[in-house]
């Protein structure tokens, strides 16, 4: 599905084929008795916005209300996102378009699991993982109330259960060529962008800012008509809490959000195929595993053409957060020159989404991330992983993972 060019009318809600190709089936419906996406009956919701609302509730916590952002800056804060992180996007393209465009961008603010989105004069969005279900979407109104309530939106997943998504609840990623109003130009198409994407195609109707090396790509640009394009300066002004779209957390929200997918896809796959009794799950699931860990470990990273630097301070905050080893090394290493990431294996491996996996997909994810680190696939596109990444990447697992299955041993040459 990567750099797939494609009309978004084709984004509707329903069943899509299996994930990256590799196999023929329907993803199972949200409401399937293993999954039960919707039903919060028998199983309070586990993603840190219901838990928020829950402590909201209680009154174990208070949101503060400021003039001009509203909740926004005590929300951050209280859920642990950092304002660094901040992300602007100018296409008129989400549940507020009409109030969308390039002098009133969409902000998006992200950690590991959770992304939050405001705007002035609009309320504030949410996305946030539950370990099992999926993303949960929620909005929350920007008036000042003695106990604000998040309110679950599954309006959301009318897009947000497509083939953008992987066919489950989770996140999208676009790259539209838009107008200078904001207005996607739908004659010209879209992507759907990930790590995998070359940079030519990325960023359409978002704003880019930091230390870019003039690296070609489709951000900080409208189009006045199918063939002309316009590069604009970055606007964000009064009310925003910052004044950048950071290039180092764009890099690292592309490589985020399909691994999102990937995660809550083989998550409900392989509940819905143990509840129906699925003869072909081992099958599917070793299927399955390989695009997982190919991606996990970047092995069809598009190269950056250039050394780029974020200046925004995301990069710093981010790589802080650990967990380090004794050498202190991190999964969270940004490099930024070739590539993303210092150690070729992605930091969403210590999400709760991935330790809650059934135990038939967490190992044949393990299984297969050994075959890849230790160097026994003769596949040659294995050979971009060095001898020295692999084993820093196992040398780094070995001590920050719990869990790590024991065949994980020093690595070899």
């Amino acid at each position: 599905m990567r750099g797939t060019r494609f009309l978004l009318a084709a984004l509707v809600a329903g069943g899509v084929c299996a994930f990256g190709d590799l196999v023929d089936t329907l993803s199972p419906p949200p409401d399937h008795p293993a999954i039960k996406y919707h039903d919060e009956t028998q199983r309070p919701l586990q993603d840190a916005v219901s838990k928020l609302n829950q402590r909201i509730a209680e009154r174990a916590v208070r949101l503060r209300f400021e003039p001009g952002s509203g909740y926004l800056r005590s929300l951050l804060e209280t859920l642990d996102v950092p304002v660094e992180s901040q992300l602007a996007v100018f296409s008129k393209s989400s549940l507020q378009a009409p109030l969308i465009g390039p002098e009133n961008p969409r902000t998006i603010f992200f950690s590991d699991t959770v992304a939050v989105a405001w705007m002035r004069g609009g309320f504030i969005e949410l996305a946030s993982q539950d370990p099992e279900k999926g993303v949960i979407f929620h909005v929350l109104d920007q008036r000042p109330e003695e106990i604000p309530h998040f309110i679950r939106h599954d309006d959301c997943t009318r897009c947000h259960i497509s083939d953008a998504s992987l066919g489950v609840a989770g996140m999208m990623l676009r790259s539209l060529f838009t107008a200078p109003d904001g207005s996607p130009r739908l004659i010209l198409g879209a992507y759907t962008t990930d790590h995998r994407s070359p940079f030519e195609e990325r960023w359409g109707g978002w704003y880019v800012s930091g230390e870019l090396s003039h690296i070609r790509h489709m951000g900080n640009t409208v189009y006045p008509d199918e063939y002309h394009a316009k590069t604009i300066a970055v606007h964000l002004g009064d009310g925003y809490l910052a004044r950048s779209s950071d290039i180092a957390a764009l890099l690292v929200f592309d490589h985020q959000v399909h691994l999102t997918n990937l995660l809550v896809r083989i998550g409900w796959e392989t509940r819905a195929g143990l509840h129906d009794g699925r003869r072909d799950l081992d099958a599917w699931l070793s299927s399955a595993a390989r695009e997982f860990v190919d991606y996990l470990l970047f092995v069809d990273e598009a190269p950056l053409p250039r050394k780029v630097r974020g200046t925004s301070g995301f990069a710093e905050r981010f790589a802080a957060l650990g967990p380090k080893d004794s050498q202190g090394r991190s999964l969270r290493q940004l490099a930024l020159d070739k590539r993303l990431m210092r150690y070729p294996c992605s930091y969403m491996i210590y999400t709760d989404a991935f330790d809650d996996l059934p135990g038939p997909a967490r190992g044949a994810i393990y299984e297969r991330m050994w075959q890849v680190l230790s160097g026994t696939d003769p596949d040659p596109k294995y050979a971009r992983l060095s001898f020295g990444d692999r084993k820093a990447v196992v040398e780094i697992l070995r001590e920050t993972k719990k869990g790590l299955p024991l065949f994980f041993r020093p690595v070899k040459q």
